[in-house]
């Protein structure tokens, strides 16, 4: 491969730029260092990173910090599709025909005849496509198959139970869930002084999970919003020390919750 780099180049779509500028960086000879020597592996945990920041982009209602945080993930898709294409695997109009292809088949209630009342109704229909889907391609043989790995571990908790639930392994109602809720903490507070501590704290967020899903909270955004609480209340306190020339440090446990308090 030897890419013109060093000329400027008119593009009728922004994506060939963009597919350019990457062929450009990975280019064997004239490339950037870094960029040639990433791999699928090596740049995961920059995927997850810029997916995280587009959330706090549109947390934040940022809609300047979310075009930029939407082109930084972009531009790991064209990563990938890069990569691929260099080993001959596959290239970005095979991704962008491969997920068109599969919104077109999850969607019958558009492109097809069957009808969606509402958005309910929409759902269970996206995983039965779903799971036809799976079961054509011999990719499916138990009611947990699909769930991915990589997910924050409250959300994959979520999904495997929405999965268990299907298939009828459900407590009949929410207050049979905080039952079991309250067992695990006896169990836990049991195993406090213990080595198996850390597998009864797990227990316990399982089934935290479980009782907010069979109340229709999602778990994952839950916790995202008291990390945000948390983060204003705490910058609080350290605002209201700076202003009174007071070292937050240095105050007790006491002193530290009433200006707690007072931000509440």
């Amino acid at each position: 491969m030897n890419i013109p780099i060093k000329q400027d180049k008119d593009f009728s779509h922004a994506i060939d730029k963009l597919k350019w500028v990457m062929a450009c960086l990975r280019d064997p000879t004239q490339g950037c260092p870094w960029d040639r020597e990433q791999d699928f592996k090596s740049i995961v945990k920059y995927t997850i990173e810029e997916a995280y920041e587009v959330a706090d982009a549109i947390e934040n209602g940022d809609m300047d910090e979310l075009k930029a945080e939407l082109g930084d993930l972009l531009l790991q898709v064209i990563y990938y599709t890069q990569m691929a294409a260099e080993d001959a695997l596959f290239d970005f109009d095979d991704v962008a025909k491969s997920v068109a292809d599969k919104m077109i088949s999850r969607h019958p209630h558009v492109f097809g005849n069957i009808n969606a009342a509402n958005a309910d109704a929409v759902t269970d229909i996206w995983e039965q496509q779903k799971d036809k889907e799976l079961h054509a391609g011999g990719g499916k043989s138990g009611a947990l198959d699909g769930v991915t790995k990589g997910l924050p571990a409250l959300l994959r908790a979520q999904k495997l139970q929405k999965k268990a639930a299907k298939v009828n392994f459900e407590w009949q109602n929410a207050e049979d869930a905080f039952a079991k809720v309250e067992e695990e903490i006896i169990e836990f507070k049991e195993a406090a002084q213990h080595v198996d501590k850390e597998e009864e704290f797990g227990d316990l967020l399982f089934c935290l999970v479980n009782y907010g899903r069979m109340n229709g909270l999602d778990s994952e955004e839950a916790l995202r919003k008291a990390n945000k609480k948390f983060i204003k209340r705490f910058k609080g306190m350290e605002a209201d020390c700076k202003k009174n020339n007071m070292d937050f440090k240095a105050l007790s446990l006491d002193e530290m919750l009433k200006l707690w308090e007072k931000q509440k």
